[in-house]
């Protein structure tokens, strides 16, 4: 997966990069995926390497006690104009070749010109560590900033806490309750990154923060990645958390791992099955309560269930269940009022949504993971199940389509935008071909078998 598509990046992102190594390759190798459709601009809050500076093919100083920022604009111009993208920085030091940050005020100000559509911001200094916690005076992150991007390399596992390996080692151990020289742990990574004095420190009310676990190269830090991904998707701030190795050509990004939620439409009328079918008996539970803990016994969270008709009855067989319980009074409308009563509920941070239908029991938690699991490796606007060819559900839509699925009317769901989007959907081929299976009328209850 690209980085741009890892991190959906937008026209008029600003995008700063904070934490441990690999930030200047970050926002060099995400510029170059950025060019073309975007004009980019590339900048540091604090200082930058001359090494570091030759990796942009065009650079521009800007000295502000000296200069107005009118005064570079047509260079900024001219190096967009031939590159695609532009490196800004400070005042250089003659004796180190580096050079000073460009101040967040000035950041500000190019964000609201218009000049650039993307703008990213190496936003801190690590030392070339691969870990690390910020000191006061950083991360200097301008105010204009919509995403976040804390950096750790997980190269860092299982070394000593100290400064060898971790920059300011002993504020990495105030933050996260590791004891200085013990071996850094994927919950020691996940503390810092999630502390409102560690990854979240000086991020702006309104920007998004997607934490990057770089230097993911074999399948054990693949799972420790996996396990510091989801403790830090208990903390809402976080957005979402990609996975992988900036420095790997083609595609760097092999997981994002976000919150799916699973909403569970059981709001209908039953017209053919001649009562209210969520309360049939299958098994052992009605098909309510059979698609609930269906739900709940997979990856998805948070889980919702949108109820219509005899909603008394259903939230009554549902009973203390660890879940969202969401009143329909349009569901006589069609399965798409359901199916926007449960988008209309979702967290802000939600990356995707399955929508499981009451009267099919034969799906599993297997099959839910399945597709939540092809999701974080894609960020397809749609993922599906198939048995032997066949599409079936439940069917995932990622955030992306949200909009279109809120514009949808009548009996639908979401078949229209599913269309609109099949050639970029992703298929699943599963073995269970409880995912064609549905429940219309009282005869389909036979031969109940999963």
């Amino acid at each position: 997966m690209k980085l741009a598509h890892a991190l959906r990046v937008s026209p008029g992102e600003v995008i700063a990069i904070t934490g441990g190594g690999g930030k200047s390759t970050l926002m060099f190798n995400l510029a170059a995926e950025l060019v073309g459709p975007m004009r980019v601009l590339t900048t540091t809050s604090t200082r930058i390497f001359a090494a570091q500076i030759k990796q942009s093919p065009a650079h521009v100083s800007f000295d502000p006690a000296h200069q107005q920022l009118d005064d570079i604009r047509p260079q900024l111009a001219a190096a967009i104009a031939r590159h695609g993208q532009v490196l800004l920085v400070g005042p250089t030091e003659a004796a180190s070749g580096k050079a000073f940050g460009v101040p967040p005020e000035i950041i500000d100000q190019l964000a609201r010109s218009g000049q650039f559509e993307a703008i990213i911001i190496e936003a801190d200094g690590s030392r070339m560590r691969p870990f690390k916690a910020p000191a006061e005076h950083e991360p200097v992150i301008p105010a204009a900033t919509s995403l976040v991007v804390p950096v750790v390399g997980l190269d860092v596992l299982s070394r000593p806490l100290t400064d060898d390996a971790v920059h300011r080692a002993e504020l990495v151990s105030r933050l996260s309750g590791t004891p200085f020289t013990a071996p850094v742990s994927a919950e020691t990574i996940a503390a810092v990154l999630a502390h409102p004095n560690g990854g979240l420190k000086n991020v702006p009310a309104r920007a998004r923060v997607v934490p990057l676990l770089n230097k993911v190269e074999s399948t054990e830090r693949h799972a420790a990645a996996r396990a510091i991904a989801t403790r830090l998707l208990v903390t809402p701030q976080i957005d979402s958390v990609a996975i992988g190795s900036v420095k790997s050509a083609g595609d760097p990004i092999t997981a994002v791992s976000s919150r799916v939620a699973a909403v569970v439409l059981a709001a209908g009328g039953s017209s053919r099955f001649g009562a209210p079918k969520q309360l049939a008996r299958w098994q052992n539970s009605t098909l309510i309560e059979r698609a609930a803990d269906i739900a709940l016994e997979s990856a998805a969270g948070p889980v919702l269930v949108v109820l219509g008709r005899a909603a008394e009855a259903c939230r009554a067989a549902l009973g203390s269940r660890p879940l969202q319980i969401i009143d329909n009074p349009r569901w006589a409308e069609g399965q798409s009022t359901s199916m926007q009563a449960g988008l209309a509920e979702l967290p802000a941070n939600t990356g995707a949504a399955i929508f499981l239908l009451v009267d099919q029991p034969g799906v599993t938690p297997q099959v839910i993971n399945a597709l939540i699991e092809r999701h974080q490796t894609t960020l397809a606007p749609i993922v599906w199940p198939e048995f032997e060819g066949r599409r079936g559900n439940p069917v995932l839509f990622d955030r992306a389509v949200f909009g279109e699925l809120a514009r949808v009317s009548g009996d639908t769901g979401g078949r229209p935008v599913l269309q609109a989007h099949r050639h970029a959907a992703e298929r699943v081929a599963v073995t269970n071909p409880g995912i064609l299976q549905d429940i219309d009328r009282p005869a389909d209850l036979a031969g109940q078998v999963v």
